[in-house]
């Protein structure tokens, strides 16, 4: 894991992180999970000092749900155009852990919002940093979307594609 940088406990995250994930932890009561259980909560901080916050809202027809990281970044393109993303946060709830204190879980983007990550990156042209938690609970900052999503898909790839 290249330039990833993992840190064993929230308290060992820098200032801005740490931050991050708290309002990506307020915004999960607003998450929809009533099939999953699994709860997520996402927070962009932008160039100008504005945060930004999705949570994952299920349907029972599935996939016309969204996950927090979209609602997010698509909140992000509809409400402030333009705005540059410097960091984003990606929290879950540990549905195991009695109420009312709630631990967070391990949670990782998703392959579909890995991508619409990078597109992201991509259209603002520069990465942002990805915080969130590993399946052995610790915390990694990755460097950008692009760094999750080897051998990725991007608009260039559209123009590779000629059909005969």
């Amino acid at each position: 894991m290249k330039d990833f940088v993992l840190v064993p406990t929230l308290q060992d995250l820098d200032p801005d992180s740490i931050d991050l994930v708290r309002h990506a932890e307020r915004a999960l009561p607003t998450s929809h999970a009533p099939y999953s259980k699994f709860h997520v909560g996402a927070a962009l901080l932008l160039d100008n000092g504005v945060i930004v916050t999705g949570t994952n809202q299920e349907n029972a027809a599935y996939p016309s749900g969204m996950c927090a990281e979209r609602v997010a970044l698509f909140t992000l393109a509809s409400q402030y155009p333009g705005q540059v993303i410097k960091k984003m946060a990606v929290v879950a709830l540990d549905k195991n852990t009695p109420e009312p204190s709630p631990e967070l879980a391990p949670a990782t983007c998703c392959g579909g919002c890995r991508q619409v990550m990078l597109e992201f990156e991509d259209r603002q042209g520069k990465p942002f940093e990805v915080v969130m938690q590993t399946e052995d609970r610790q915390w990694v900052k990755a460097p950008s979307a692009r760094s999750l999503l080897p051998f990725c898909f991007t608009s260039s790839t559209l123009g590779a594609a000629k059909i005969n």
